[in-house]
């Protein structure tokens, strides 16, 4: 059975889990004590021949062996292998656990889909919901020793009330070379099919719910014998098992107290007879892996095993009962204690009231406040609206303009700035000491400067007509970004003679 003490350590108390060290049912010392005998009895065995039957020579040599042993026990690591593998036998545990089939859910739908106040309709549910715990029983007898000394034949399963004699017929009729667990649930599939066909289940969604739940019901059995049937690795079983074992059996000889100190300079350590601290280590390693054995199958006979008989009893009554007795047997509907209050708040005794009645928690910041003229409750724009400026790659390609900021106009902020906010940019952050009125209205990128020669070759040439439509000034300022750009080439003087007469002629010719 389990062994529950739950409600002894309900409450965190000075020496809480003390008065769990005084139990024997269940507990480590139950598990361990004959192996402690044996470890102990073979220690002061080994100990009494090094003192007093070994000769001079001897015990120099058992001395060494010793030694050795002790030096060399540290590299196996026990630690290591003996908690991944509990930590797994552990998980492998609580899934076989929730594998338990349990019919809670399934009596709850067979009792609201399959109706009939007559005689029926009543065979149909317990019918239906004895199927289900027919399965649950022939799938734990196959995996349980107790369920098995309880129910060895299928005859005490009959005699239980849980199969029927016509019912245990067509079962044994059934050859086959696997489990046959999974009968019942066929059973109980045909018949629900069935009271769809006669109006007893109201439509096909009812149905389908009920199926669904039972195979729900059904995957946890087929759950429970795949636990069965794969079991831990035993390599890995062997592993832990040889690694404990070999580890103590070299402590009988390494933990051994020595008269002859290692160094004869240094005193000669305290003989303790009894190894106190070699036996309070064998007492935690041996322990976890007679933890690792009790629960690695949770369906034999140890004190922590599952009930699984208490279970069958359980879930056949609570089933019964559920979609019996209870099936529209329904207490009178009444308006309750709160009916016309706005909010429900049920009494406390004078025991709870104190650590109860308190305000109900709200946030860990609900009650923070912050100054009404302090700087942090001014809301400003969510990102600094920076100026932008092009970039020569992308001028070259786009028009529009880039969002990225050059160093070379980060720059020249303070002096002569080269940014300037386009439309739609928003407005600058307050905290901007930057003058737009300063900045080239036209182009981001000034122009180098010119030369007298150039402004005379310049002033001497006819001025252009002016032309009525003008180009964007993006653009204008992409193409001042091209000239800068474009490598600066001396200037060359061209000569053209006066075409005449005899130059025309024979050109003609020439075409």
């Amino acid at each position: 059975m389990t062994i529950s003490y739950t409600l002894e350590v309900a409450n965190a108390r000075f020496a809480g889990f003390s008065k769990l060290l005084l139990r024997w049912k269940g507990s480590i010392y139950k598990l361990l004590y004959k192996e402690l005998i044996v470890f102990s009895t073979c220690y002061a065995i080994l100990s009494l021949t090094y003192r007093l039957a070994l000769t001079q020579d001897q015990r120099i040599l058992f001395e060494k062996v010793a030694l050795y042993c002790d030096k060399y026990t540290k590299l196996i690591p026990l630690t290591f292998v003996l908690g991944f593998y509990v930590t797994q036998v552990i998980n492998r545990w609580w899934g076989q656990y929730t594998s338990i089939p349990l019919p809670d859910q399934l009596m709850c739908v067979v009792s609201s889909t399959v109706h009939g106040g007559d005689e029926r309709g009543r065979l149909l549910r317990r019918t239906l919901i004895r199927y289900a715990n027919l399965s649950s029983v022939l799938i734990l007898r196959s995996v349980s020793v107790r369920v098995l000394k309880r129910f060895p034949t299928m005859e005490h399963i009959v005699e239980a009330g849980f199969m029927t004699h016509e019912e245990r017929k067509k079962f044994e009729s059934l050859s086959s070379d696997f489990n046959k667990y999974w009968i019942p649930c066929v059973w109980f599939t045909n018949l629900a099919a069935q009271a769809r066909r006669d109006g007893r289940v109201r439509d096909d969604i009812a149905l389908k719910l009920l199926i669904d739940e039972l195979n729900k019901y059904r995957a946890k059995c087929s759950m429970l014998f795949h636990y069965d049937w794969i079991s831990f690795p035993l390599v890995y079983t062997q592993v832990v098992t040889i690694a404990v074992y070999s580890f103590f059996a070299s402590c009988l000889i390494g933990r051994q107290f020595l008269l002859t100190p290692i160094k004869p300079s240094e005193e000669p350590p305290l003989d303790m007879y009894v190894p106190i601290f070699t036996l309070l280590e064998f007492f935690f390693y041996f322990g976890w892996l007679k933890v690792a054995e009790q629960i690695i199958n949770p369906f034999g006979e140890d004190d922590d095993d599952f009930e699984t008989n208490r279970l069958i009893d359980r879930n056949l009554q609570v089933s019964l009962l559920s979609v019996d007795d209870m099936y529209q047997n329904l207490p009178l509907m009444e308006k309750d204690k709160y009916w016309n209050e706005q909010s429900a708040l049920p009494p406390y005794t004078i025991a709870t009231a104190a650590d109860n009645l308190k305000p109900s928690f709200m946030g860990s910041t609900f009650d923070m406040r912050f100054d009404v003229d302090s700087e942090q409750t001014q809301q400003v724009a969510a990102t600094p609206n920076l100026p932008r400026a092009r970039t020569p790659m992308l001028s070259r390609f786009l028009s529009s303009a880039s969002p990225a900021i050059g160093m070379k106009n980060l720059k020249g902020l303070g002096v002569r700035g080269h940014l300037v906010r386009f439309r739609g940019d928003g407005f600058p952050s307050p905290n901007s000491n930057t003058r737009y009125t300063d900045l080239d209205p036209d182009g981001r990128i000034d122009e180098e400067e010119t030369t007298e020669d150039e402004r005379e070759s310049r002033a001497s040439e006819p001025p252009t007509p002016k032309v009525a439509t003008r180009a964007p000034r993006r653009l204008q300022a992409s193409e001042r970004q091209k000239k800068m750009e474009q490598p600066k080439t001396p200037n060359i003087l061209i000569t053209v003679d006066e075409p005449s007469e005899e130059n025309i002629e024979g050109e003609q010719a020439e075409c």
